[in-house]
């Protein structure tokens, strides 16, 4: 694995939803969060709220069928957590060798990010690259 010079971070946690704009609405109206970046990725649409510290991201998958949207069930769910590193392909390998299960969305395969299931339960986990997570690390569609 490349040098790091960055900590890796948690970057967001994923809430799996049946309404963006409800759910939104929640958290806006109850804890004051802030609406901060909305995404079409793939077989999802991901809206971004902020308490200024952390991203919670909302996502509302487009079909029940999808590949990704069902590795954490089929219900609404805390979905995954996500964790920005410095280097994907260095980091991806160290899940691969502690035995992690790693996967990709099959239909965004240009996408530089990688889910992961922790060997011994801990959920779902999300590597990217640094700021991918971030309103700026990625476009708006």
């Amino acid at each position: 694995m490349a040098e790091q010079t960055e900590k890796p971070r948690i970057s967001h946690i994923a809430l799996k939803v049946t309404d963006l704009d409800a759910t939104a609405g929640f958290y806006k109206d109850v804890f004051g969060f802030t609406e901060i970046a909305r995404h079409h990725d793939g077989d999802h649409v991901s809206l971004h709220l902020t308490d200024g510290y952390l991203d919670l991201a909302l996502v509302k998958y487009k079909s029940e069928e999808s590949v990704i949207g069902q590795i954490a069930g089929t219900e609404t769910c805390i979905h995954h957590f996500g964790i920005d590193v410095p280097d994907v392909d260095g980091y991806k390998k160290t899940l691969e060798s502690w035995g992690a299960d790693v996967f990709n969305d099959p239909t965004t395969p240009d996408i530089p990010v990688w889910k992961f299931r922790v060997p011994g339960g801990g959920g779902i986990g999300e590597i990217g690259p640094f700021k991918w997570h971030s309103p700026k690390g990625k476009s708006k569609v």
